[in-house]
């Protein structure tokens, strides 16, 4: 890996041009999804079983896109223990964070003759949508249980989950017995924007549901955006980043390993090191290396290293913090001598890993905070899946007749200032009265 010094010229070139990275959408693959959602809007089921034909199980029918009873009860037995006891550890862990986010209701009767509140309700039906690599040979456990958790803390009634099939039609054990454990109602076996497209819309065999949640692939993330305002989603979300912060205490090889944690991901996926050690640096850069040799997904992990993966040497912690807070990453890892000292300075980011034992594959699987996270750059303004994604708050407003009459002349007042004559005579007929 090429080493840069900040603040030169071409360093700071590097750092924009990660930060520039776009989603990667071209007008093809938008007109493409387009096209899909389309067909499945107004085809349902026919459409649906035609894409999950050409590219998942050949034979499959609309018949059986849902998992049935006996296969998500069979799959508890093709599982060892050791996982049942690494999900249940996982399952608690995660609702007990998320436990922590529900909103309440509440009213405010301090104003005389007035009642003003807000109402909490949940969503009806919440679609959580896990990936597959192709085949469905990945079983992305982690990301049922960040989708259908949150869900179920929030109180939704039905939960629904869409994931690829494999070529057979069945899906591996490991989901299902992940989406039995956190109160998922049905598991339907179809993928990409038709299952996208399937959850917006309704099909005779898929329920509409209200919002959709989940990583995926560009034609998945396209077809949320697209669908996003007939239905809640939770985020655009794009290739995965890190961003490490380390001084001369940090330890290269944990370093380099966790740069590589998420350059396996995606050729899309940056990784990033900024660091007041040169020596740091340079051992850095050795270690992603010889560690990119050892991996199954060295192809994918070396791509995603040469486009997007950069190490900085910074003058001081202060420029990384200014660098961090420019980039917004999704993780932000701090890997210095006194982590909690920096926590306070960094306002974008979609989680901060803090210390050198909390690398970012503890927040992907078993610490609690959800791992669905905002990307590029979008930590600016926007925030982590969590229980509110499932929830719809409505104000509750009562005015007494004494009330009415107090503030009936700034009504009045403001309406006529706006030019809304109904709105203003809908307080005067109440003031004749």
């Amino acid at each position: 890996m090429k080493i840069y010094t900040y603040p030169s010229k071409e360093a700071r070139h590097r750092v924009q041009q990660i930060a520039g990275r776009d989603l990667g959408f071209k007008k093809k693959d938008l007109l493409a999804v387009t096209r899909i959602l389309d067909d499945v809007k107004n085809n349902g089921d026919t459409a649906v079983v035609r894409y999950a034909r050409k590219f998942d199980a050949p034979k499959i029918t609309a018949q059986a896109f849902r998992a049935a009873d006996a296969e998500i009860a069979a799959a508890a037995k093709l599982v060892d223990r050791s996982f049942v006891r690494s999900l249940n550890k996982a399952v608690r862990q995660i609702e007990t964070f998320h436990r922590q986010q529900l909103p309440k209701s509440w009213m405010d009767t301090r104003r005389d003759g007035t009642l003003l509140g807000q109402v909490v309700h949940p969503v009806g039906v919440a679609g959580v949508y896990v990936p597959g690599a192709k085949g469905g040979t990945t079983p992305l456990v982690s990301s049922v249980l960040m989708g259908a958790i949150p869900a179920r803390i929030a109180g939704v009634e039905q939960i629904v989950m869409t994931t690829p099939s494999r070529k057979d039609g069945s899906i591996d054990p490991h989901l299902l017995v992940a989406a039995k454990k956190v109160g998922i109602k049905a598991v339907y076996k179809i993928g990409s924007a038709w299952a996208i497209g399937a959850l917006a819309y309704g099909t005779r065999s898929v329920p509409r549901a209200d919002v959709i949640v989940g990583p995926g692939n560009m034609y998945v993330t396209l077809a949320k955006k697209i669908v996003s305002g007939t239905v809640g989603i939770d985020m655009i979300a794009g290739p995965s980043e890190i961003l490490i912060i380390a001084d001369d205490t940090a330890d290269p090889v944990h370093v380099a390993a966790d740069m590589l944690s998420q350059a396996e991901h995606d050729v899309m996926a940056s990784s990033v090191l900024l660091t007041t050690s040169k020596e740091i640096a340079q051992a850095t850069a050795r270690q992603v290396e010889l560690q990119l040799a050892q991996l199954t997904r060295q192809d994918i992990a070396r791509a995603s290293i040469k486009q997007f993966g950069t190490i900085v040497v910074v003058p001081d912690i202060k420029t990384a913090i200014d660098i961090a807070n420019d980039l917004a990453p999704e993780h932000l890892e701090l890997i210095v001598e006194e982590p909690f000292n920096l926590v306070g300075s960094l306002k974008n980011a979609g989680a901060i890993f803090v210390g050198p034992y909390t690398p970012e594959p503890v927040g992907d699987y078993i610490a609690g905070p959800n791992h669905v996270l905002p990307t590029a750059g979008t930590a600016r303004f926007s925030s982590a899946l969590s229980v509110e994604t499932f929830i719809k708050k409505t104000s509750l407003i009562h005015y007494s007749r004494a009330a009415f009459q107090k503030d009936a002349a700034d009504i009045i007042r403001l309406a006529d200032i706006e030019g809304l004559d109904a709105h203003a005579n809908a307080i005067k007929v109440r003031q004749k009265k």
